[in-house]
């Protein structure tokens, strides 16, 4: 065989394996961003609830998770998770001995009046047990590998963001806990997304002009940064 047309067959091999595994990785990545809390967020489901679509179910769900954070704030989790199990089993041992009653005393054979539920097969696949073990894995896999890339300092301007978040997060700390955090973070979950439906515009026009002054101000940043320079020849 011809030198030149080996050369052009092994070229033309490399650059299918090449595209086999671009296209491998891209597919990797969307199952990836297709099994995120990003798209948990997005899921039609969710956005029916924070947007009210319907009042009534967004409204129960809305109270108890307000409810559930109160009364960690109250209460530890211990005695919060104890008084929720209490108040279960109070209401079905109250629900099988009424039944009981009337079956005793209409003398019918209904049986157990959670035999139904008791029918049901509650445990978990071992399929699905490995497929969010996985799925839990790559998370963990890419959260290591985003703080050792900014802990070592591989991009300086990466790292120093992060040192300001942290250091905005310590005064964040010192006027809110924990709990708090989590019932504004409800608040604004539920209350939010419907008055950005109403008020769109505007208030794409001002984030518009956030963003635009935000990378300003980190453009100007990384040009005095050392190796700023580098970094955007290399680019």
């Amino acid at each position: 065989m011809d030198p030149m047309q080996s050369a052009q067959i092994s070229s033309s091999q490399g650059f299918a394996d090449g595209q086999n595994s671009a296209t491998k990785d891209s597919k990797l990545s969307d199952s990836f961003l297709s099994s995120s809390p990003v798209s948990l967020i997005q899921s039609p489901q969710v956005k029916d609830l924070v947007h009210w679509r319907d009042p009534k179910k967004s409204g129960v769900v809305f109270g108890l998770s307000m409810l559930l954070l109160l009364s960690l704030a109250a209460f530890s989790v211990i005695s919060v998770v104890s008084y929720l199990l209490l108040a279960l089993l109070c209401v079905t041992i109250t629900f099988r001995i009424y039944k009981s009653v009337v079956q005793a005393v209409q003398k019918s054979g209904d049986g157990h009046p959670f035999k139904s539920l008791m029918d049901k097969d509650l445990s978990i696949p071992p399929e699905t047990f490995r497929k969010n073990v996985d799925v839990s894995l790559s998370y963990i896999n890419r959260g290591l590998k985003q703080l050792s890339r900014l802990f070592l300092v591989e991009d300086l301007v990466d790292s120093l963001k992060l040192a300001v978040v942290m250091w905005l997060f310590t005064y964040v700390g010192a006027v809110f806990n924990g709990i708090t955090i989590l019932i504004l973070a409800d608040i604004l979950l539920f209350s939010v997304p419907p008055v950005y439906e109403k008020n769109k515009t505007q208030i794409d026009q001002y984030i518009d002009l956030a963003r635009t002054q935000v990378n300003t101000t980190i453009a100007k940043l990384q040009e005095k940064l050392p190796g700023a320079g580098k970094r955007s020849k290399a680019e």
